[in-house]
């Protein structure tokens, strides 16, 4: 991977976005992050990823003098496609993955980091799907993700006028898990990425499958994967360790097993 950086701590797998100075997601950065992703899934230690970017931004969109050497309509139609799949494998991830944005999110850029499960923010950081004002429109899943986490109506604002919020507002509008300084995004990030990879494997696991469903069955559907899945992993050895361990007052030992 030539224009990302990948790191395993504790349990967590850190991917770094190096392509200065706007990090934008260009196909081949689009590469190293299905290769990324592929190398994580084969590493079941990693329970869950922190995805952010080097220098000024998060990631400040698609690389549009890219889109300038595409020959046609199909063309472009098939890097849209590319990186909604893309996406989508990351929503589907077997492991959660948090945004850390700092800088800009805008375009691609913030439509990467919908499809991650949670983010972080700097309060001043910019997010924003300003494609409307290029006479396109955001082509990785934007007017599909936005919607769910601010609502139809202020995602129609965002997109028809490709105003970017800030950071603070992203929180207060339900795009952000929590706004932080510039200082403390990496520390915070890691913090909760490493809360979760303290957890039981199968159960994280387990709760990534099932909460997608909130959007794609009925809820009557979810309940009953709830209902499976629950079956399933009290059966596990981490399930009885740690039963035994809130018997016994001491914090549980999981084998995510």
């Amino acid at each position: 991977m030539d224009y990302l950086q990948l790191e395993a701590k504790e349990g967590v797998a850190v991917i770094t976005i190096q392509s200065p100075p706007a990090n934008a997601l260009a196909s081949y950065i689009l590469k190293d992050l299905a290769s990324a992703f592929d190398e994580i899934e084969a590493d079941r230690s990693l329970k869950a990823v922190v995805l952010k970017g080097e220098g000024k931004f998060f990631s400040a969109g698609a690389d549009i003098k890219e889109f300038t050497s595409f020959q046609s309509q199909e063309d472009l139609s098939n890097l849209g496609r590319e990186g909604q799949l893309l996406f989508q494998r990351i929503e589907n991830f077997r492991a959660p993955v948090i945004a850390a944005i700092h800088g800009a999110a805008l375009g691609g850029g913030l439509e990467l980091a919908m499809s991650c499960h949670m983010r972080i923010v700097t309060e001043d950081a910019k997010l924003g799907l300003p494609e409307l004002s290029l006479g396109i429109i955001p082509g990785f899943a934007g007017t599909q993700r936005l919607p769910r986490y601010v609502g139809s109506a202020k995602a129609y604002e965002m997109i028809l006028t490709g105003d970017p919020i800030t950071g603070k507002e992203a929180y207060t509008a339900g795009l952000a898990n929590k706004a932080v300084t510039f200082d403390s995004l990496e520390e915070e990030a890691m913090k909760l990425a490493k809360k979760v990879a303290a957890k039981s494997g199968p159960s994280i696991e387990a709760v990534m499958r099932l909460i997608p469903h909130t959007i794609t069955s009925t809820y009557e559907h979810g309940q009953q994967e709830e209902a499976k899945e629950f079956g399933k992993v009290f059966g596990n050895e981490d399930a009885k360790e740690g039963v035994q361990a809130f018997i016994e007052k001491r914090q549980p030992n999981f084998k995510d097993q």
